[in-house]
């Protein structure tokens, strides 16, 4: 079975920048609200869950969550967490790195 997160090197890098300056960290995949549907990175005691966020595993040791009414719509895809160039979402911890994560999507197959 196919984990439901993934990450590219270039996200793996970002990731322990970022970690490396603010400890640990956490993932959320926004659901649309303010800053589209980005990944947001925050420090891991600033973001409160609640009893409707799923775990979907974990990238460079850092969880990734979402909303359950999002799981349910993307339970067949695999998240793969990258990075690019530029700033990102203004919640954000990559905000001020002039870089920032994305999340693609690939639908699983049967086997997965």
């Amino acid at each position: 079975m196919a984990e439901h997160v993934v990450a590219t090197d270039a996200a793996l890098d970002l990731v322990d920048l970022i970690k490396g300056r603010h400890g640990s960290i956490m993932f959320y995949q926004s659901a649309g609200c303010c800053d589209g549907s980005a990944p947001m990175c925050y420090r891991e005691d600033d973001f409160k869950l609640g009893d409707s966020d799923v775990y979907l595993g974990s990238v460079g040791g850092t969880p990734f969550y979402m909303h359950q009414s999002q799981y349910d719509y993307l339970e067949h895809t695999q998240l793969v967490l990258d990075a690019q160039d530029g700033q990102g979402p203004a919640f954000s911890l990559d905000s001020v790195e002039q870089k920032h994560f994305v999340t693609n999507f690939r639908i699983l197959n049967k086997e997965e």
